[in-house]
């Protein structure tokens, strides 16, 4: 009987990372340099944020996704904040919408305008104050709308609801107090029932959010781990720390039976906190390394030996944190399952870095792309906080199977724009507004006829540039607002460049599927 070796079919084994050009990288960020064990980037389809570095107080930075190239030293900030920002997550079901903590001991939610920041932002939307000491960590729900977790150095775990109208919120609706020392990273399952956090202590704790209720704990004694995901769809808890000699390692875990790790995996001996990302569409785990250029990709399975190891991206700049784009915001065309953006603080750059699969053709592949987490909400606060649970409301990356709505800003109401931008799912605003300009003129031209029409339909055209009412802007006044109009013009100008590249685009895909159908069909029927 012969030997033969077994091999393991993937569809993900080839998959390798490929960094942005120059020119679509960000160049000239100020990012901070604080020793924090935190991302210090957070990412939309519409939005990157990142914490700079400042003399006084803490600020971070807004930027449209597509304003690549070298960043204005003077760009609008921030800067509501009296001591260091520590942590900025978006909301993810409300692009406009972004959390930040700082050593001021108080958690700040903020709106971003819909063409980004151009004025200074020192006046939050809603203020947190309940924590004694800084703030370290915030985390949104992961289904409910509105309902945002903090932690600080007083060890507390707070629970928000932003549902409420007040503009200071002093009192939280739970605080869990089950640890004893510094809190180092949380994460909730997907339908955000349980809630995972590693401690100073050396402990691994799974609990239910809503209640506080511990559940179980670990402390293993061969394993210092710093940080945790939740697995949610392997029912599994996943650790990035040290050994007790400082090796870096992983370490997977049972979600129901937390006393041994099904697995350790000893990876290097640096120094730098290793950050995982897990993706549960393509069951693919991503590690990188604070302080150095190199990131891991595996594949996690339910059965032994759990963990399959697919390739390695390594880099001569090394990365002090790391923004993930969601998935809605991918670009399907070019078989992309995952993109970070890599702060390089030597030299002040950020570099998005996306991971694809190697592919043929160019149409959709619906294989590498299940439904999933969409920016539309399973519930509201008090549904939840009443003791119901909900999974995420799913949706397809198809182009086309998603929906364009109304351009907030334009017509609507606040308390109604801020409603749409829940339901939002493009991930490019550049097709809402054209959209939007484009119903207004075929609703115009149903309703009037003649000259008149036209009239009319040529100013309602004339009127709207950039989401805004000429008729209500007044010119220029100094060489500061002319720059903020230039800006603008150019964020149009490349909304409007994206939109056409998106119809090349899909013009090949349907000439291929085109050529694919003809070839596919018997001689004699043609």
């Amino acid at each position: 009987m012969t030997w033969r070796p077994q091999y393991r079919s993937s569809k993900f084994r080839h998959v390798f990372g490929k960094a942005a050009t120059k020119e679509s990288c960000y160049d000239g960020v100020p990012i901070t340099r604080s020793v924090q064990d935190n991302l210090f980037c957070a990412v939309n389809p519409r939005f990157l944020a990142v914490i700079t570095e400042c003399a006084g107080g803490g600020n971070f930075l807004v930027l449209s996704v597509h304003h690549t190239g070298k960043v204005d030293p003077h760009h609008p900030r921030i800067s509501g904040h009296r001591g260091n920002v520590l942590d900025i997550k978006w909301n993810p079901f409300n692009d406009y919408c972004i959390a930040s903590c700082s050593e001021d001991s108080t958690v700040k939610v903020w709106e971003i305008p819909p063409h980004g920041v151009l004025k200074n932002l020192t006046v939050p939307w809603k203020e947190l104050q309940g924590h004694s000491r800084r703030v370290g960590l915030i985390e949104w729900h992961p289904t409910a709308n509105n309902v945002l977790f903090s932690t600080a150095y007083d060890y507390q775990i707070m629970i928000w609801n932003l549902d409420c109208p007040e503009q200071v919120i002093k009192n939280p609706v739970r605080t869990i107090s089950h640890h004893t020392d510094v809190v180092l990273s949380m994460s909730f399952n997907m339908d955000g029932s349980l809630l995972a956090t590693t401690c100073k202590d050396k402990k691994i704790r799974l609990m239910e959010p809503r209640t506080g209720h511990l559940l179980r704990d670990a402390n293993c004694k061969t394993h210092k781990a710093s940080k945790v995901l939740i697995l949610s769809n392997l029912k599994m808890l996943l650790t990035t720390g040290s050994s007790r000699w400082n090796v870096r390692q992983i370490a997977l875990w049972d979600q129901d039976d937390l006393s041994v790790p099904l697995l350790q995996e000893d990876l290097d001996g640096s120094s730098g906190v290793l950050f995982p990302f897990y993706d549960p569409d393509t069951h693919m785990l991503y590690v990188a390394g604070k302080g150095d250029g190199t990131m891991r990709y595996y594949e996690v399975s339910s059965e032994k030996p759990y963990m399959h190891f697919l390739a390695e991206y390594r880099s001569l700049l090394p990365q002090k944190g790391m923004g993930v784009m969601p998935k809605r915001g991918l670009d399907v065309s070019s078989c992309e399952v995952f993109r970070f953006y890599k702060l390089v603080t030597i030299k002040c750059l950020i570099e998005p870095l996306s991971m694809i699969v190697p592919r043929r053709s160019e149409s959709y592949q619906e294989d590498i792309y299940p439904m999933t987490a969409g920016n539309i909400p399973a519930m509201t606060a008090e549904e939840w906080l009443s003791g119901i649970n909900k999974g995420p409301v799913l949706i397809s990356l198809k182009p086309g199977s998603q929906v364009a709505e109304s351009y907030p800003e334009l017509s609507l109401g606040k308390g109604l724009a801020n409603s749409l931008d829940t339901r939002r799912s493009q991930s490019r605003p550049g097709l809402l507004q054209l959209a939007y300009i484009q119903d207004q003129l075929g609703a115009k031209e149903g309703k009037e006829d003649g000259s008149h029409a036209e009239g009319r339909d040529v100013r309602n055209w004339s009127s709207v540039v950039n989401g805004q009412d000429l008729a209500l802007c007044s010119p220029p006044k100094t060489e500061n607002e002319l720059r903020l109009k230039f800006h603008k013009q150019q964020e149009e100008i490349r909304r409007l460049l994206e939109l056409l590249h998106q119809r090349d685009v899909r013009i090949k895909q349907l000439e291929l599927e085109i050529k694919n159908v003809r070839n596919s069909q018997p001689q004699g029927s043609l």
